[in-house]
């Protein structure tokens, strides 16, 4: 979407409503360079609006998503869990801290990225109980501390107890993950 042109007050926060209820996750840095405004005007409106900041509409809509997983408790997902579809696919965000990384480069450590997505694939599928049966992971880029990590699951494909799951995980619109997992479902 392109700037906009100076809107009136109600013109600009009717298209907030708008494009904040098309995608939740529209950060407050972007909706003043499209609507042409300071950041402590979007702020203003936001408060107007009732509109809660980025980091509490994240946790509303990962929430509502944590009651449909089957296989993990909700809580053990690494990340903010921010759609389901339980047996088709999951999307998961990771702010990644100093905590997650090593102290000399500020690189993330790979094992919290492999969480990442081994919980987002475990939440995908459609079963009580499941283990790793086999993991196909490959890491593309480095992860610096500070990058979201936007994690997207996918179910391929399930043959009897064994559930084919996709996972793909992006920093800054870059690819730096992918996991290809074969879950097994221990239900009888």
């Amino acid at each position: 979407m392109k700037k906009k042109s100076k809107l009136s007050k109600s013109e600009r926060q009717n298209k907030f409503l708008e494009l904040i209820k098309e995608d939740p996750f529209l950060t407050d840095e972007a909706l003043c360079k499209l609507f042409n405004v300071s950041i402590q005007t979007i702020r203003l409106d936001r408060l107007e609006l009732g509109i809660p900041e980025l980091r509490e509409r994240i946790k509303g809509v990962a929430e509502k998503n944590y009651d449909k997983v089957r296989s993990i408790v909700g809580t053990e997902i690494v990340g903010e869990l921010v759609d389901l579809t339980l047996g088709k696919s999951g999307i998961s965000i990771l702010e990644t801290t100093n905590d997650l990384a090593f102290s000399k480069t500020k690189i993330v450590r790979g094992h919290h990225i492999f969480s990442q997505a081994e919980s987002l694939a475990m939440a995908v599928i459609d079963a009580d109980v499941a283990l790793t049966g086999v993991s196909n992971i490959k890491y593309l880029h480095p992860v610096n501390s500070g990058d979201k990590l936007i994690a997207k699951a996918e179910v391929v494909r399930v043959r009897e107890n064994k559930h084919f799951v996709h996972v793909k995980i992006n920093a800054n619109q870059i690819q730096v993950f992918r996991g290809k997992f074969i879950l097994v479902s221990l239900e009888k």
